[in-house]
Parts: structure tokens; sequence; C-alpha cells
């Protein structure tokens, strides 16, 4: 079981710039180190209308770009929630970067009800995210949007 409260504190401690890009950079090496079963961990960010374009991330190469019509993290742009999938193969859009990739977890970054960005966590593992990890996890974003200059 991850402990995502030490995590947290530890990840506030981390992030001593205000520099969103620094701190996403950060934030994702840390995961990666972190929380385990993950092989890619990485935002993107909303840079122009209804897309997703790729920011600093850790693993394999990704897809770039993914309109809001397509895949999980489309999904969670789109609808601003959290989407928690078991089996990304049970996904009839799911964008597959990595053949690898089983399970998948993607969080909005909404700031002043605009949306921000996403944090998008793949695992190997099917059904690799359960609720606590999805509260966990959802915990690191607050910490890297309450210590970064989103705006």
């Amino acid at each position: 079981m991850t402990d995502y409260a030490l995590l947290a504190r530890q990840l506030d401690a981390l992030l001593d710039t205000r520099d969103w890009l620094t701190n996403s950079a950060q934030t994702c090496a840390f995961i990666m180190q972190q929380v385990p079963e993950l092989n890619w961990v990485g935002f993107y960010l909303q840079r122009r209308p209804e897309v997703l374009s790729l920011g600093p991330f850790q693993g394999q190469p990704a897809c770039h770009p993914i309109p809001f019509s397509k895949g999980v993290c489309g999904a969670a742009a789109r609808s601003r929630e959290t989407q928690r999938v078991e089996d990304v193969h049970a996904i009839p859009d799911h964008i597959a970067c990595d053949a690898a990739s089983q399970a998948e977890l993607v969080i909005p970054i909404v700031v002043n009800d605009r949306l921000w960005g996403v944090l998008d966590l793949d695992s190997p593992t099917r059904g690799r995210f359960g609720a606590d990890d999805q509260a966990g996890l959802e915990a690191l974003v607050k910490v890297f949007a309450e210590r970064s200059d989103l705006d």
C-alpha cells in the first residue's frame, strides 16, 4: 500500500519554486520513482482549444496531440473528472502509445474554472489503480497545482 499522505508531504517539500515547468518535470519524476507499477507518467497541457499537447513526462515517447474527442485523456479533459480505467483494451477509443499499458488514471487540473491540463498515469498491470490510488494521486496533483503558477 502506497503512503500517499507521506508522498504529498515529500512532494510539497520538493517543489521549491513556483515555475510550472520545473514543478511538472519534478512531479513526474517523483511519482515515477515513488509509486510502484507505473510505466508512464506525464502531463498533457491545454494550449489550444479542444486539444491536449504533450508536456513533461517520464516513460516511452508519447502520443501528441490528443484531441478532447479521443481516448481517456480526452474524456478527462472533456468531463473535467478523473478517469480510472482498469483495462484500457476495453475502451474503444483508447490511444495506445505504449503497448505494455494495461490500466490508466487521468486526473484533470482545473485552475480558476479553466482546464490547465491533465496528469496521465499508465501501468502495465491491469486493474492497477483503485479508489485509494485515485484519491492519493489526486492529492499529489493538488500539491502540484498549489505550489505552481498555472495561470
